[in-house]
């Protein structure tokens, strides 16, 4: 972690000693910092959990000597902070005349000195660590790139640029190093020994714990100024990283004791259903779970009821719960922040929204402050609780936490603090919940990193309602059944890694039979006319559009047609906005008729497929791939209760291209159907594209005018997208069609090629010629879902007369743009306008508009 304080010139009086962190009056010498380092990594590999992760990756148990000798390697972190040039960033002017220089190659340098050089003040240590197995070279490179990145160097070492100074002495500095490391840490320089493990896997698993150990170590809330050397601080380190583990959360052993909290305290519910006892019945060995079960059957229950099994038992020491959208995560936080306190008391493990931007864990907001601090709701900073809510970085090292899979994907991508990341969520519970919705990219990126995720010892559910066979066989390594043994698979199914077959779930809630009717408009009129007719007739009404605009566009035409004001909801809002429009929608389709508004209409987009809780009499879509239409359907009827007269048996009109979809193989685009010619490339671009699914959903609308749900699932969800259906489809069809499919087979090979290049590879070895691309976290972790937030202060008043004070910006609106961090703001009538980059944005009831 490189402190703020170094981002500028200080200045101090006590050049002769190498400072390892600064700030305007005092400095904290560079071989304490080392040993604050080794010590909180200490303390880390310490914790049972992580512990387990480190002997898995390492293929064998670990002894005292090889634990200590991974410490002393970590305490060379930031060895190249002894040179001159980064040393001359703390001096007063004068001092030094040529350019300051970093610190991350100037390590490597250092070494390659030592080796070379017979009079070295580092020879003997170096020739010691070396003697520790051919692993260790490795993890030198590991501990080098703490900083979030493999640390480059290939040039060739030159005292030139290590000067001995008449007031500074670099080799002095280092004899200070190897002295103190070798007092420190006298187990590790026993003679003979087990050598370090060389597993590759291993050696990314201490990359990103070292990058951990120093954030946890440079952070001032532990560890103090300590101005004067003192021979016995490695000791006084060991204390406070010990004291560090506790407060922020890593160390878990206070809930030890704890009795496993029953079913109703975890959940609010009496007793497990039929899925989540399934789920609770796995063995606690079984490091992989798949989950398929009907929307509304209690999967995040079943997610809960699983981790706390492997909680109490010690095999994981958090939780992370990956799901596809921010919106999607707020409103699960709510619901698992409220589990974690009813079942471990209002100290219990904190629980973060891990979305950038959004400082929250438990029922507090954070606010920023200067110095890298923040200010929680009750005025005090709970660094016990909230130190992961605090930074993007370090939400995966968080008890438990809430967010998107990206944030999961980014522990695999070569992006910096990938590794850190990756690492932390070893010791986790990895949940990905809708696990059908990650497309090729994704998943080509979420597979090695969940093979990553397992190999280290970790955890994993994999969670949906409509997972098909080819896509589930990839996620669990098997081969991907026929089409008829597919169909034939039950359903709903727990399938475990390392057996064969599912274990079926015996169902216990009754068959929704859906009437399913096809409309041949996407036209926003018409569908206004049958949306306004069943309000009328005293439906409450769900409406989902593929796009935005569509949305927008029926919303004013339910308005314009005599219709009540409905309620509008979609990804365009800011996040004190979009609070308020789930609490509308929810209210508009509440389960019970009591608390329901008076709101009969919700028009929205994919933001009410999932999470929130709604129920509908009455539901109008547009067509779209058979497994986001079942999503879709989950909404509508989702509880027993009164119905309208007209409404008792559930029903739902599908929107279609007027004509069918054949136009679309042009290729064209409608209403997120189909597909664009995306610039230079050539290549299509949209969000439904695969022509031939959404032609095999379209025709068991027509087909199949009762839908049985659940039972029908796997039936459904098949026949529209395993690939004989598809290949079979596609024999019957002309040469425009063929030559679209084989464009949107291209594309999806080329996303798949573009996932290798970015994914982290955790079997290459590490070493200083490993390298990272130049970008950061923006590499995308999706194609084109959830674009950059953007933060407004001072927070203006909204349209709905709530301050807000962050906004999402779609990701094709971002290309390109620049100066995100500071908006121009003004205040319009209905809402407000945003300049970014010479680019204006008006927010209004609307939404975000460009």
């Amino acid at each position: 972690m490189v402190s703020p304080v170094i981002r500028e010139v200080r200045s101090y009086s006590s050049p002769d000693v190498a400072w390892g962190k600064l700030d305007a009056e005092k400095h904290h010498p560079l071989v304490h910092h080392c040993a604050d380092v080794a010590a909180a990594f200490q303390a880390l590999i310490s914790q049972p959990v992580l512990a387990q992760r480190i002997e898995k990756a390492a293929g064998r148990t670990l002894d005292d000597v090889q634990a200590s000798r991974l410490a002393a390697i970590v305490f060379l972190h930031d060895l190249g902070k002894v040179s001159p040039g980064f040393q001359a960033k703390g001096w007063p002017p004068g001092l030094w005349d040529r350019p300051t220089n970093g610190h991350l190659a100037e390590g490597w340098e250092l070494l390659h000195l030592a080796q070379q050089k017979a009079d070295h003040p580092l020879r003997d240590l170096l020739q010691s660590i070396l003697q520790w197995g051919e692993g260790a070279s490795a993890l030198l490179a590991a501990a080098f790139a703490h900083h979030g990145r493999p640390v480059a160097w290939t040039g060739a070492a030159s005292l030139a640029r290590w000067p001995v100074l008449d007031h500074y002495d670099w080799r002095v500095e280092s004899a200070r190093i190897a002295s103190a490391l070798k007092a420190g840490f006298p187990v590790a320089f026993q003679p003979g020994g087990n050598p370090l493990p060389d597993r590759p896997v291993f050696q990314h698993l201490v990359a990103g714990l070292a990058a951990l150990a120093d954030w946890i170590g440079s952070d001032t809330r532990f560890f103090c100024y300590e101005p004067e050397l003192r021979d016995d601080y490695v000791d006084l380190a060991r204390e406070r990283a010990v004291r560090a583990m506790r407060a922020i959360g890593l160390d878990v052993s206070r809930f030890a004791d704890m009795p496993l909290p029953d079913f109703k305290t975890l959940t609010g519910f009496d007793a497990p259903n039929a899925s989540q006892q399934t789920v609770n019945e796995v063995p606690l060995d079984a490091r992989q779970v798949i989950l398929e079960a009907e929307t509304g059957s209690g999967k995040t229950e079943a997610a809960l009821l699983h981790f706390s099994r492997l909680f109490a038992s010690g095999k994981v020491a958090g939780l992370y719960f990956a799901v596809p959208t921010r919106a999607a995560a707020r409103q699960l936080h709510r619901r698992i922040a409220g589990a974690m306190k009813r079942a471990f008391g209002s100290d219990g493990p904190a629980s973060v929204l891990a979305i950038p931007g959004m400082l929250r864990a438990d029922e507090q907001d954070g606010q920023k402050l200067p110095g890298w601090n923040v200010l929680w709701g009750d005025g005090r900073r709970q660094e016990h609780r909230f130190w992961a809510a605090e930074h993007a970085t370090r939400f995966l090292a968080a008890p438990v936490a809430v967010g998107t899979v990206d944030q999961a994907m980014l522990g695999g991508l070569q992006v910096k603090h990938g590794h850190l990341r990756g690492s932390a969520l070893s010791r986790s519970l990895l949940v990905v919940d809708e696990a059908h919705a990650s497309d090729v990219y994704m998943t080509a990126i979420l597979r090695p990193l969940l093979d990553a995720h397992l190999e280290a010892g970790g955890y994993s559910l994999l969670m949906s309602a409509t997972l098909g066979s080819h896509v589930r066989a990839a996620w669990a390594g098997q081969t991907a059944p026929s089409y008829n043994a597919a169909v034939y698979t039950p359903y709903p199914a727990v399938w475990v890694g390392g057996e064969a077959n599912p274990r079926a779930v015996q169902r216990t809630t009754l068959n929704k039979a859906v009437s399913m009717r096809a409309e041949a408009t996407m036209d926003a009129r018409r569908a206004a006319g049958i949306i306004v007719g069943a309000a009328k007739s005293g439906a409450r009404v769900l409406v989902i559009r593929n796009t935005v605009k569509a949305a927008v566009d029926t919303w004013r035409a339910v308005q314009e047609s005599g219709g009540e004001a409905p309620i509008l909801h979609h990804s365009r809002y800011a996040a004190e906005d979009r609070v308020l429009l789930d609490k509308a929608a929810e209210a508009a389709l509440h389960r019970a008729p009591e608390k329901r508004s008076g709101v009969r209409v919700v028009i929205g987009t994919q933001t009410l497929e999932q999470s929130l809780d709604i129920d509908a009499d009455f539901l109008v879509t547009d067509l779209c791939p058979v497994d986001v239409l079942l999503q879709r359907i989950g909404r509508l009827h989702r509880h027993a209760g009164h119905r309208p007269e007209a409404f008792r048996t559930p029903a739902c009109h599908v929107l279609m291209p007027e004509g069918g979809l054949d136009r679309l193989a042009q290729p064209a685009f409608e209403n997120g159907l189909g597909a664009w010619i995306e610039g230079r490339s050539g290549s299509l671009a949209g969000i439904y594209t695969d022509l031939a699914v959404l032609e095999l959903t379209a025709r068991l609308v027509g087909e199949e005018p009762v839908w049985r749900i659940p039972a029908m699932n796997r039936q459904l969800v098949e026949a529209a997208i395993h690939p004989s259906r598809v290949e079979a489809l596609m024999a019957g069809k002309g040469d425009k069609w063929r030559r679209y499919q084989q464009q949107h087979s291209g594309v999806q090979a080329a996303r798949r090629m573009l996932a290798d290049l970015r994914i982290l590879d955790r079997t290459t070895p590490f070493g200083p010629d490993l390298r990272f691309p130049g970008s950061d976290e923006r590499v995308m972790t999706r194609l084109g879902e959830e674009g950059p937030l953007i933060l407004l202060n001072p927070a203006p008043a909204g349209p709905f007369g709530k301050p807000i004070s962050r906004i999402a910006l779609p990701a094709h609106w971002a290309i390109g743009l620049k100066d995100w961090d500071d908006p121009e703001i003004r205040v319009i009538q209905g809402g407000i306008e945003l300049t970014l980059g010479g680019t204006t944005f008006r927010y209004t009831r609307e939404g975000l508009t460009r």
